[in-house]
């Protein structure tokens, strides 16, 4: 299968197009976002990697600016190296992630990456004889390590780097301030966050909800473009980190920690079988 049958685009306008992978039809399947710059493109988060998204992305005609000038530089940004995210950072020359979950990505670490894929979850194999039991995020060293405030400049836009630990220690969103559009990868989605992951933490996640509850506050956020399910805005935004907040006490912590403990095992089972393969 051709990197063209295997993901598919919708243009959003304001040079930021919606990408994702047609055949992977999982709850798990990453929204992945091309935001166009006058002088840099940026992909924010890559996919499982079956199939190469720069080939697509050249192929359908996306990395050539209107005056055909020559594609721009690419920069792939990881909000986090869960395998959804991360399996496709292996095609990029340009690779950038938190400086936290740097070292996981460089090992290629399948227990921090929560590898676990099945085959059900792949409408249509990428090749002839292909397996999900064969699927791991490979090693990728990152050629730029993100910090809170870090900058990434696309010449007409920049987008800043809010380190949000919760759902992974190196969760990032990227924000547009002029445009005030977040990015926000898995920090928040419209739906259930998850905070049971070998590297979760509530606390963290707590605090990270306060800050986006601030974000809306002070009217700097209009539109998110999260890492799964559709676009929702400032009010939505607000209710899910409100609501996670409320719901963080002392029953939820400890039904978490007994997830945690069972998600690790089954994570460490998982990780061995391919080990030894």
């Amino acid at each position: 299968m051709s990197a063209l049958e295997w993901f598919a685009h919708k243009p959003l306008g304001g040079g930021i197009f919606w990408i994702q992978e047609r055949f992977y039809e999982s709850g798990n399947r990453a929204n992945i976002w091309l935001v166009r710059g006058s002088q840099r493109d940026v992909v924010i988060d890559a996919g499982l990697g079956l199939r190469s998204l720069p080939d697509y992305l050249r192929d359908a005609g996306l990395l050539t600016p209107a005056e055909s000038a020559g594609p721009r530089p690419l920069l792939a940004v990881a909000t986090h190296v869960h395998f959804d995210h991360s399996g496709g950072l292996q095609h990029f020359e340009e690779v950038a992630v938190h400086s936290a979950e740097a070292a996981a990505l460089l090992r290629g670490d399948n227990y921090e990456a929560v590898t676990w894929l099945s085959d059900r979850e792949v409408a249509r194999p990428p090749r002839p004889g292909w397996s999900a039991r064969q699927f791991r995020v490979p090693p990728v060293r990152p050629s730029r390590l993100l910090q809170e405030g870090d900058v990434i400049n696309l010449g007409d836009r920049q987008l800043t780097v809010m380190h949000m630990p919760g759902h992974s220690r190196g969760s990032i969103c990227l924000h547009d301030k002029d445009r005030k559009i977040l990015f926000s990868g898995d920090v928040v989605y419209d739906g259930s966050m998850i905070d049971w992951l070998p590297y979760s933490r509530i606390s963290d996640y707590v605090t990270s909800c306060q800050r986006l509850m601030d974000l809306v506050d002070r009217g700097l956020v209009e539109k998110v473009l999260p890492g799964h399910f559709n676009i929702f805005g400032a009010e939505r935004l607000y209710r899910l980190a409100s609501s996670y907040i409320s719901q963080a006490g002392v029953c939820h912590k400890i039904s978490t920690c007994a997830m945690r403990s069972i998600a690790s095992i089954a994570l460490r089972v998982a990780n061995s079988r391919i080990s030894s393969q």
